[in-house]
């Protein structure tokens, strides 16, 4: 019995394109949400909830960007949901981006485009897309630092783009300071002593 209560409503589903048929009009259509929600060659991409431990990192590393940002007067910190278009066809939500004040074109009503610097929590449901697409993607599209915070292995790996491609700048343990290269002087410990 369709629309029965407890029943998922699959009727709904024909109202939307098939997967790999999406593009950004049908994206942008999508009713408002507070959850992640990608498209990626003409598909919806819903990745997992975050966990309470990927909240405390991202706070706790976006509330220390942005203190310093703000303090330097250097851009703007923005955190997931939000859209950040890459290219055409290609839009993903990063945990945590920054642009520099001489880029605040690029952030937009409806989405942003590429940020100097993004920061992915990476989970189970996550550390395949965030260490192989988005690696690549981030570099293609242009963002000068990437970094990624490994839960499991307790690590923050920074990346800088180089010629098109992404060399690692630094790998540290949570318990070892973290420096960014393009946001200067910004450094972060993610394990208190």
């Amino acid at each position: 019995m369709a629309g029965a209560a407890g029943k998922p409503a699959y009727e709904i589903a024909h109202l939307y394109p098939p997967q790999g048929q999406w593009s950004e009009d049908d994206y942008f259509a999508l009713p408002d949400r507070n959850s992640y929600v990608e498209l990626s060659e003409g598909m919806i991409v819903v990745p997992p909830h975050p966990t309470p431990e990927h909240q405390r990192i991202l706070f706790k590393l976006a509330a220390r960007l942005q203190d310093y940002v703000q303090k330097h007067q250097l851009g703007e910190v923005l955190i997931a949901p939000v859209p950040v278009r890459l290219w055409p066809g290609k839009i993903r939500e990063p945990d945590i981006f920054f642009f520099f004040r001489e880029h605040a074109d690029r952030i937009g009503r409806q989405f942003c485009g590429v940020p100097d610097l993004v920061i992915e929590i990476l989970s189970s449901g996550t550390r395949k897309t965030d260490r192989t697409e988005k690696f690549y993607e981030y570099a293609r599209a242009g963002v000068g630092e990437y970094w990624m915070v490994d839960m499991d292995t307790g690590t923050v790996e920074l990346f800088v783009l180089h010629e098109g491609a992404y060399l690692l700048k630094t790998k540290a343990a949570f318990n070892s300071e973290i420096a960014s290269v393009l946001v200067t002087g910004f450094k972060i410990k993610l394990a208190e002593d």
